[in-house]
């Protein structure tokens, strides 16, 4: 498949610039249809809110808040009253504009605090926030606040409000978009490589966010998918282009022509970016087994956003890579590359000397590690979950204002109050118990509709506190039934602790789901039952502690003021879901390449010790790199406006950040160490009954005789040398030996397995370890390059090699 997606790239490259724009053109024709669905069933609060609905069906509007203050006399001064009232009646003619309530009118005397100072008045809107126009929200906006002067304050709060302060929609996917950029042009060095992970995640993100907009007008999908999905879509589809671009240059670098280099590149880190793809989908999709409805939605848009951003860099990647073919390197690499002929394999630099530290001193490197992330972990003992509100917002926010405002002139829990909703019966012992109880700072009962009451409970404490969920138990489990009647708790507040016991009952569920998944496709790929288990033990430490600093800093307040996030409060109760979803399948993905290449090192020299030190040596830069890029995307959704995508932002680039430089660098290359050759071990009845899926392509094994040194002797394969050569001769065209020719053979999967330079007759002879398929690339200075497959049986295969040469006008197709 990559091969043909070279061959043909501007056909491949059409249909997804087709696929894109048919999709973004239908999806902005149809708008969106998002819908935030907290259905709990079996919970108090669902049997409040249905008994609610039907008493008022037609409430489903939002109603929004004109909050004022003045700073001097009341405001029921005729000075404040001639000023403000015209301001309500033009809100009230705003087509979209369903009912204005105000305190000046004759039964708005609760609308206005005890001392005089604060009042409010309630916008109803014809729609649901998500469907107001941004326009008509904006002139409400802009009328209210027109009312402003010396001496008096006006705010407005509501979910409305917030959709219009909220920074331009694209800001933080633009700005993470151009971090990476950054971080890719100092990893590659070229400006060309540096747009292809670009590239690879703007067709990704963009088919799969216009999708799940389609899909929004079929199903339930809530308004934070998007975000969660572009957050995710961004990270997934920048790494995964960039480890097949850099297996693509390395390829290039050691003597492929670029063709050859992309097939080499798909068929072995490509394998692997499919098998991360699937573990990220797998441990998305293990939201599923919390059954809360609003996670199917965001299961539904990040899941087939990160599948379209596999499917675009296993075919639109090879494309690109076609059309740029050598430009992929710069132009040092390429005229280094021309002048000195191919690299030789093997990873040299920090890298190298980093896995040559941890060879030697495992057991150091993984005490500190584990302290290090013991100690981040801490703060999840005090993990409090719960709901974000308009509270948190930041303290410059009008919403943020509003809210205070209303604390302020009304009580803490004026901003969440409770209803107890009861069909039918006498209400009156009801209403006397709930005055009397300690925490309860106002009860007033709403007329009957329809056989339902409606009693509004305003606690005496703010939504988010721990007293007011006591006081919701105390509700439930005593007064209520104290008072000998059937009544249900409901309202905002009581739905966000339900659903916050509800997912805390469930996550255990889903943790084991989601590590049993790992577990077992680790086992397959690996063959082995050390490496799962490695795995899903680091992933527990990983969650533990980004959870920790998720902790210190959005629930203790640590750096919120630095970061610009308002104040703290509890973590949001869908977040460890939807974190831990991510931050397993994410984590797999840098498990997958990091011991795929010790997997691959391990079936050729059976050598423990060398496969983890090449694995990590030869793997840990480019995993850094991408790492880095994720934690840029990740931090970029701080400038969202929305406090759930910045959490999850905060908590994944926390996440990924410990997992890339702390584990997967240090405490599991060490870990490996320790454990030596169980690393690999299966039991033979187990290996029997297990499927193969292979994530690198398979290759015979070499004797571990033959793994380090390049022999050159035909035919040694009884004593432990090769199997098999091939030899010949290096000519030009006219037949005039090529003397110094680099000649390389490489396995299937791109492997380097010998390199010689060709003697002055232009001959050379390069060991094979047993019969099969390999690559054979020749280069020399001023020389163009080639490389063909060879099929080498049980003897020695002659094969002569013909370079053309390269005038100082000419640039061949590698160099």
């Amino acid at each position: 498949m990559a091969r043909w997606c070279y061959r043909h790239r501007l056909v491949v490259l059409l249909l997804w610039l087709g696929a894109l724009f048919g999709l973004g053109f239908s999806a902005s024709t149809a708008g969106t249809n998002y819908a935030n669905v907290f259905s709990l069933p079996d919970t108090d609060s669902k049997s409040a809110y249905d008994l609610m609905e039907k008493a008022f069906p037609n409430t489903s509007g939002d109603t929004d808040t004109v909050v004022w203050k003045v700073d001097e006399g009341s405001v029921r001064d005729q000075a404040v009253r001639d000023r403000i009232r015209p301001v309500l009646d033009d809100i009230a003619k705003m087509p979209g504009v369903g009912a204005v309530t105000s305190p000046y009118a004759a039964r708005g005397a609760g609308q206005v605090s005890k001392d005089g100072t604060i009042a409010y008045a309630q916008v109803t809107f014809v729609k649901r926030a998500n469907e107001v126009p941004k326009e008509l929200v904006q002139d409400v906006l802009d009328t209210a606040q027109g009312a402003d002067r010396a001496g008096l304050q006006v705010e407005l709060g509501g979910q409305a409000i917030q959709r219009v302060q909220e920074p331009p929609q694209g800001l933080s996917e633009g700005v993470g978009i151009v971090a990476a950029a950054v971080v890719l042009f100092l990893a590659f060095g070229s400006f060309f490589a540096m747009t292809l992970p670009i590239a690879i995640a703007v067709f990704g993100v963009g088919t799969g966010l216009f999708a799940t907009q389609l899909l929004s007008h079929t199903t339930d999908v809530p308004d934070i998918a998007p975000l969660l999905a572009s957050l995710i879509g961004l990270g997934v589809g920048i790494d995964y282009a960039l480890f097949i671009v850099t297996r693509h240059r390395k390829g290039i670098q050691r003597g492929l022509d670029p063709e050859e280099a992309a097939v080499t590149a798909l068929n072995t880190s490509g394998r692997a970016v499919l098998f991360a793809g699937g573990t990220v989908c797998i441990a998305l999709a293990g939201m599923l087994v919390t059954r809360l409805r609003f996670l199917d939605g965001v299961v539904i848009g990040t899941s087939l956003t990160v599948v379209l951003s596999v499917l675009a860099a296993t075919t639109l990647l090879p494309a690109l890579l076609g059309f740029l073919g050598p430009r992929v390197l710069s132009r040092r690499q390429r005229r280094r590359l021309a002048a000195q002929g191919p690299e030789s394999e093997g990873a040299s630099g920090l890298a190298a000397r980093w896995s040559t530290a941890v060879e030697k001193r495992p057991r150091r490197i993984a005490a500190l590690a584990l302290v290090f992330m013991a100690v981040l972990a801490v703060p999840v003992l005090s993990l409090r979950l719960g709901a974000t509100d308009q509270g948190n917002d930041d303290a410059s926010t009008t919403t943020r204002k509003a809210y205070d405002l209303l604390a302020e002139g009304f009580g803490p829990g004026f901003n969440g109050p409770l209803q107890v909703v009861t069909e039918g019966g006498e209400t009156s012992a009801l209403v006397k118990g709930l005055q009397d109880t300690p925490g309860v700072a106002q009860v007033a009962a709403l007329p009957p509709a329809r056989g339902v009451t409606v009693i509004q409970v305003v606690p005496t404490t703010s939504p988010q506190s721990v007293e007011t969920d006591r006081l919701i138990d105390r509700l439930r489990d005593d007064v209520i039934p104290a008072a000998g009647v059937q009544a249900h708790v409901g309202g905002v507040t009581a739905v966000s602790k339900d659903f916050s016991t509800v997912t805390g009952d469930r996550l255990p569920l889903f943790i084991a789901t989601i590590i049993g998944l790992g577990f077992l496709l680790l086992l397959v790929a690996f063959r082995s039952l050390v490496v799962p288990l490695t795995a899903a033990l680091m992933n527990l430490i990983a969650a533990a502690a980004s959870f920790g600093v998720l902790v210190a800093i959005f629930q203790w307040g640590w750096g919120l003021e630095l970061l610009g996030l308002g104040k703290e409060g509890p973590i949001n109760a869908f977040l460890p879901v939807i974190m831990l979803s991510l931050l397993f399948g994410l984590s797999m993905d840098y498990q997958v390449f990091l011991v795929s290449r010790m997997h691959e090192e391990w079936v050729h020299t059976r050598d423990n010790a060398r496969a983890v030190r090449v694995g990590l040596a030869e793997t840990s830069r480019v995993i850094n790199s991408a790492a880095l890029i994720m934690v840029c995307v990740f931090m970029a959704f701080v400038l969202s406006g929305d406090s759930g995508a910045a959490m999850a932002g905060v908590g994944l680039a926390a996440a990924v950040a410990l997992d890339a430089f702390i584990l997967r660098t240090a405490l599991v290359p060490a870990a490996m160490h320790l454990l030596g050759n169980a690393n690999w071990w299966l039991p033979g009845w187990l290996e029997k009954r297990l499927p193969h899926l292979a994530v690198e392509p398979k290759e015979e094994a070499v004797p571990s005789t033959a793994a380090g040194a390049a022999d050159t002797r035909a035919g040694a394969g009884a004593d432990g040398g090769p199997a098999s050569a091939v030899h010949g001769y290096v000519r030009t065209a006219e037949g005039d030996p090529v003397e110094g020719a680099s000649v390389t053979l490489l396995s299937a999967g791109g492997r380097q397995l010998d390199r010689v330079v060709s003697l002055a007759d232009g001959s050379y002879i390069v060991s094979v370890p047993a019969p099969g398929t390999y690559l054979l690339a020749a280069a020399a200075p001023s020389y163009g390059s080639r490389a063909r497959h060879v099929v080498v049986g049980e003897g020695p295969l002659v094969y002569d090699v013909e370079l053309a040469e390269v005038s100082e006008d000419e640039v061949d197709a590698v160099n």
